[in-house]
């Protein structure tokens, strides 16, 4: 494993809207390590999701939890001053958002935000060797993007492995995210084949019977376990 620990990212797609506060508090509460912001502009995919402020009143509020925003837009560069002003910690966007992910990955380290990039499941693996050098975190889509509570596409374990094993044959250290459906037995399988951060969502955090707040200590728990941290 590349990390110490497990990360919990909850993606706050999955929130209540009528119940947002209280959810995000319960996060909190329960030990997520990454609130996971997605941003979405209703064109690279088809939804719209949270507005940049909403990382601001985060970080004002949790100074010390980690933001990792994901931008599911056709301008990403762009965004950057507003995730910058607002205290953006993580930064990751399509490849084939932009063609100058180089350009856009230094930008978002020069204004000292962590950067990363996303894998789509359409896309070769391969495709971030290109800029594996200049990435701190690369996320693994398990699902197509854009919308919360789809089913993990079980043809991603093999990816897991295989970015893994890029990871290592470049003696690298970035982090690897996964994203989209993750459960018990394939955030299990995806920890032991390398990956370290979990975008996690209905099937382990939310819409638990025992609450948020235990939900979040029992995935913790239970995937350090699988992994024997």
């Amino acid at each position: 494993m590349n990390a110490s620990r497990i990360i919990n990212a909850p993606s706050l797609a999955n929130c209540s809207f009528i119940e947002f506060g209280r959810q995000v508090e319960e996060l909190a509460q329960g030990g997520a390590h990454w609130f996971h912001v997605n941003v979405m502009d209703g064109h690279y995919v088809p939804n719209l999701c949270y507005p940049v402020r909403v990382v601001g009143e985060l970080k004002q509020r949790y100074p010390a939890m980690q933001t990792d925003v994901h931008l599911m837009v056709t301008d990403p560069m762009s965004y950057l001053p507003q995730l910058k002003a607002n205290g953006t910690d993580w930064v990751s966007f399509h490849m084939d958002a932009t063609n100058f992910s180089r350009r856009t990955l230094a930008t978002i380290r020069e204004m000292g935000m962590k950067a990363g990039v996303v894998i789509n499941p359409s896309q070769p693996v391969g495709v971030v060797e290109p800029v594996i050098h200049h990435v701190n975190y690369v996320v693994l889509m398990t699902v197509e993007p854009g919308y919360p509570g789809q089913q993990f596409m079980v043809d991603s374990l093999p990816r897991v492995s295989e970015l893994a094993a890029l990871r290592e044959k470049h003696g690298l250290d970035f982090l690897i995210s996964i994203d989209g459906g993750v459960d018990y037995p394939n955030a299990i399988e995806c920890a032991r084949r390398g990956a370290e951060v979990y975008i996690t969502g209905i099937f382990t955090v939310f819409r638990q019977p025992d609450g948020i707040v235990e939900a979040c200590r029992r995935f913790q728990r239970t995937l350090e376990a699988a992994v024997g941290l």
